[in-house]
């Protein structure tokens, strides 16, 4: 398992990946930001120098008393030689009509010869690129000249009263904001490299850390899905609370499996066992018949009515078995309003001649319950049956009670003055072949399924059934429904039946 965390495919690693891209993604937004925004704020500062220097030579030439173009262009040149020119600061220049320009740049308003090993090819285009400089551009524009690279060029063009008109321009490289530029590329690549691996180690430790629970619930599975149900996943105290949870939930669904597979083998057990009995018995009563050469009438009615009887005890388990089955079904159910008073009369009618009992029905509310009648029927047969059979012949009571709770909910209650149910045996009751007494056993035909058939039932409907005690000392099985609408004026149905009815014919 620990094989496959390092695989291309594997979680650490695509989450460096993930982290990789979305920190070069940041990276690069982040370095298109900065980089334009150097280069527009630097490109703002040069250019309120380069109209503070243009600003103050204009105000030089207009404050000149002399207004002679020859003067005014000594004037110029006097302070712009003051001004010293470098790749770094600024060029200023003075056209003045009928004198030479004045400049700390002579040589960009003059064609020069070749020189510095030029060709006369590139001496020619320098030639040209400085003739722009003579053509005026009033406002802001970018040039690029010889020997200086781009430069951001002021001009602007005034009459200076009883005088000529001028061309005052400043102008300044550029190279400072590509150099600044330069540095902030340079410093974003080795930041962004820096940034890059230091994401990748993190995220490949966090994966790691992450992925190290995982694998370790995938051997859990594994061995699990190869028939061990044992294990379980401890130790995560540490790790994230979302893990600890998938822990929880995994190890639950562990407990749910190990108790639905022990449920499952003991099911197949108990109900090979149920259905064994019988069949040995019809097998031996066979072969006791069969050892005799000219059996009597008899013998023959003695082994057939055994065999009979076995064979029912054998069709009512697999019945039985067949309910439960069909009782996990969706269609398990054919739902339908009953109305409660006469359904419970008819049926408690039916039931009270099921054996020598005092049976007695108390009062039924009314109303109407939605659920599927001969489920119901068959739940609530189970239940009183039961209690018949932990009774005493003739005087023993078994009592049917309805009530009705909150939320729309019945309760359908069955009591008997039997043994009862021990405290430890209430929720056991409801297993399948759960039997908590000798007057349970198999020699009285019980298959130990028909109270698991009433909680199934009951979840079917989405109700449920407990086992308390009873008031008058012996069981209390209580059956609880959802979706019953009371009547709003109504009357309750009640009947007492001290007289017991005949046995059936078994």
């Amino acid at each position: 398992m620990g094989a496959k965390g390092l695989v291309p495919g594997g979680l650490r690693w695509r989450l460096g990946a993930w982290v990789a891209f979305v920190v070069l993604a940041s990276s690069a937004v982040t370095f298109v930001v900065v980089y334009r925004g150097t280069g527009s704020e630097l490109r703002h500062q040069i250019d309120r120098e380069i109209a503070g220097d243009e600003s103050e030579l204009s105000q030089v030439l207009i404050s000149s008393d002399d207004r002679q173009p020859k003067r005014l262009a000594q004037r110029a040149t006097r302070y712009i030689r003051g001004q010293p020119f470098s790749a770094s600061s600024t060029l200023l220049f003075a056209i003045v009509p009928g004198a030479r320009t004045s400049t700390n740049r002579p040589e960009l308003f003059t064609r020069a010869r070749v020189d510095n090993g030029e060709t006369p090819v590139e001496q020619t285009l320098e030639n040209q690129l400085a003739a722009k400089l003579l053509t005026v551009h009033e406002g802001y524009s970018t040039l690029t000249l010889p020997d200086i690279g781009d430069l951001r060029l002021l001009e602007r063009t005034f009459t200076l009263p009883g005088g000529p008109r001028v061309t005052v321009g400043a102008g300044e490289p550029l190279a400072v904001v590509a150099h600044a530029q330069g540095s902030v590329a340079r410093a974003f690549i080795l930041a962004g490299i820096l940034a890059l691996l230091g994401a990748l180690v993190a995220a490949y430790l966090v994966g790691a850390r992450i992925s190290r629970p995982l694998r370790r619930m995938a051997a859990v599975a594994a061995r699990v899905d190869a028939g061990d149900l044992h294990p379980r996943i401890h130790g995560l105290s540490r790790e994230a609370g979302e893990l600890q949870v998938l822990a929880d939930a995994f190890n639950h669904m562990l407990d749910r499996l190990t108790e639905a597979f022990a449920g499952q083998r003991a099911f197949v057990a108990d109900a090979s066992h149920e259905l064994r009995t019988p069949l040995t018995v019809i097998r031996g009563q066979l072969e006791v018949l069969a050892a005799q050469a000219t059996p009597s009438e008899q013998e023959v009615r003695r082994v057939e009515r055994l065999v009979q009887a076995e064979i029912a005890r054998i069709t009512r388990l697999v019945d039985d078995l067949l309910l439960l089955a069909k009782a996990e079904q969706t269609e398990f159910l054919r739902i339908e309003p009953i109305d409660l008073p006469d359904y419970v009369r008819g049926l408690w009618d039916g039931m009270s001649l099921l054996a020598m009992r005092r049976f007695e029905l108390g009062p039924v509310p009314g109303g109407v319950l939605r659920a599927d009648p001969d489920r119901l029927a068959q739940a609530l047969r189970n239940l009183v049956a039961n209690a018949i059979e932990h009774t005493a012949d003739g005087e023993g009571l078994v009592r049917l009670r309805v009530e009705e709770l909150r939320g729309g909910w019945i309760r359908f209650v069955v009591e008997d003055d039997g043994p009862g149910i021990d405290a430890d045996q209430r929720e056991r009751v409801f297993d399948r072949f759960h039997r908590t007494d000798a007057a349970r056993d198999r020699a009285s035909g019980g298959t130990g399924l028909g109270l698991a058939i009433v909680r199934a039932i009951a979840e079917a409907h989405g109700g449920r059934v407990v086992a308390t005690a009873g008031s008058d000392g012996g069981a209390r099985i209580e059956l609880e429904l959802p979706d019953f609408v009371g009547a709003r004026v109504g009357t309750a149905a009640g009947v007492a039946l001290p007289t017991p009815g005949p046995i059936p014919a078994h």
